[in-house]
C-alpha cells in the first residue's frame, strides 16, 4: 500500500512538473514573439513616420484607491506630442466603455481636448475591450489599416504583434513608462496576455466581441459618434 501511494505522488508532482515547464515555455515563446516587435516602435517624435490616424489604446485615468494612474497620463502626453508634431491626424481612442460610471474613450476626450486638440480630432471606440478589439476595430469598423499605436512599449509591441497576424501596418509610439515597482503587476499581467494573444490568434481564431457598422474617420459622422457605437 505504502510503495502505491509513493508511486501516486511521484506521479502527481512529475504531472505538476510538466505542467509547470509547459507553462513556463509558453510564457517565454509568447514574450519572444510579441517583442520581436520592438523595431517597430519609436520613442522620437522626430523619427517616427506620419500617419493618418493614431489609435490611443484606454486605461483608467485613476488607479485602485483613487491614485493617479500614470500610464493614463503618459499616454496623453505622447498623445499630444505626435499631434501637435503634426505625425497623426486624428486620434481614434478606443477603450472599455463597460458600465455608464466607467468610461474610458470619453474621460480620454475631456482630457484632450483640455490640451487644446480639436474636438473634430478626435475619434471613440466604446468597444476596445481588449487589445484585439481595438486594434482589429481599427480596421474593419473604422477602415484604417496603417496607424501608429499610442501607448507604454510593452503594450505598443503586444498591438503591433496582433496587428501583424490581422493584416493591419502598424507602427507604436512608446509613451513614457513607470518605475518597476509601480507597474510590477501590469508587467505581470502583460506576460499572461501575450500567452492568450498566441492562443487567440494562432489557435481560437478570436474575433472582436462587436463590430457594428462602418464609420468612416474624418468623414461626417466620425466625430458624432458620442454613443453611435456602443454595445453594437
Amino acid at each position: 500500500m505504502k510503495k502505491k501511494r509513493g508511486k501516486l505522488k511521484r506521479r502527481i508532482l512529475w504531472s505538476i512538473a510538466i505542467l509547470l515547464a509547459g507553462a513556463i515555455f509558453l510564457i517565454i515563446l509568447a514574450d519572444d514573439r510579441v517583442s520581436s516587435r520592438s523595431s517597430k516602435t519609436y520613442t522620437s517624435i522626430q523619427e517616427i513616420p506620419h500617419r493618418k490616424v493614431g489609435l490611443l489604446l484606454g486605461t483608467a485615468k485613476y488607479a485602485i484607491g483613487g491614485r493617479e494612474n500614470l500610464y493614463y497620463r503618459y499616454r496623453l502626453e505622447a498623445t499630444r506630442d505626435l499631434f501637435f508634431g503634426g505625425k497623426i491626424d486624428y486620434i481614434l481612442v478606443s477603450g472599455d466603455n463597460g458600465t455608464v460610471q466607467y468610461n474610458e474613450p470619453s474621460t480620454f476626450r475631456k482630457d484632450l481636448i483640455k490640451m487644446g486638440i480639436p474636438s473634430d480630432r478626435i475619434v471613440l471606440d466604446y468597444a476596445g475591450f481588449r487589445t484585439l478589439d481595438s486594434v482589429e476595430r481599427c480596421k474593419r469598423v473604422f477602415g484604417e489599416d496603417s496607424i501608429t499605436v499610442i501607448s507604454q512599449g510593452f503594450h505598443n509591441q503586444r498591438a503591433i504583434y496582433i496587428a501583424d497576424k490581422r493584416g493591419i501596418h502598424a507602427i507604436g509610439f512608446n509613451a513614457r513608462d513607470v518605475g518597476t515597482s509601480y507597474g510590477f503587476k501590469t508587467r505581470l499581467r502583460e506576460k499572461l496576455a501575450r500567452v492568450k494573444t498566441l492562443l487567440d490568434l494562432h489557435i481560437l481564431n478570436t474575433e472582436p466581441k462587436f463590430l457594428g457598422e462602418e464609420i468612416q474617420i474624418g468623414g461626417p459622422d466620425s466625430t458624432s459618434n458620442e454613443k453611435k457605437d456602443t454595445k453594437e
